[in-house]
């Protein structure tokens, strides 16, 4: 019974034992850096990619301000998006004031169902052309977490792929070293000894 316990132990693989090959202790390593790298690299990967994402959503929202505007033509009713929900933003040509003072016109989203002549908020880029509505704080503090778990993910899968792929090479040495020993020895086995 204390032999079984014996080869549970902590950290058995390092420790001296004369049926420990060196190929023992390489795969020892093998996976204490994958290990440690995907903990650690996927922490560090998590983060830094969550702050990226929430760095670019802020500066969206800096970048991006609300016009207000009058709907030129009507827009229709909300058209289903599948599965049961309903798009309520439609396309629709809009009229606004520039910065400048100049009256200009485009094509924005706007909620589907009004009439012409009815005020809409749009939102401007930076250069002043329609486009989305910046992410609100709490979806872009869930999309850059939900980026970040991602990345975690995503390197952590490759670097147990990475490991596994460097333990099977080293079964594939040990297969073929215990090859060539049964190769030498095994003819041994049908004589006698005297």
């Amino acid at each position: 019974m204390r032999g079984a316990q014996g080869a549970r132990q902590w950290c058995w693989r390092w420790r001296r034992n004369p049926l420990r090959r060196r190929d023992d202790v390489f795969e020892a390593w093998i996976v204490l850096t994958v290990w440690t790298v995907m903990v650690l690299g996927g922490i560090l990967a998590g983060l830094v990619t969550a702050h990226a994402a929430d760095t670019s959503f802020t500066r969206l929202r800096h970048d991006r301000n609300a016009v207000p505007a009058v709907l030129v033509v009507s827009t229709g009713a909300a058209a289903p998006a599948g599965d049961g929900g309903v798009y309520d933003h439609v396309r629709a040509t809009v009229r606004w004031t520039a910065p400048d003072g100049s009256p200009r016109v485009g094509s924005a989203l706007v909620e589907s169902g009004q009439k012409a002549g009815s005020h809409v908020v749009i939102w401007m880029d930076a250069r002043g052309r329609p486009t989305t509505a910046p992410p609100s704080p709490s979806a872009a503090a869930t999309e850059s977490s939900l980026l970040g778990v991602g990345a975690a993910v995503a390197l952590g899968g490759l670097v147990f792929g990475v490991g596994g792929l460097a333990r099977w090479r080293l079964d594939q040495r040990r297969y073929d070293r215990w090859e060539r020993e049964w190769e030498r020895l095994g003819p041994q086995w049908g004589h006698k000894t005297p």
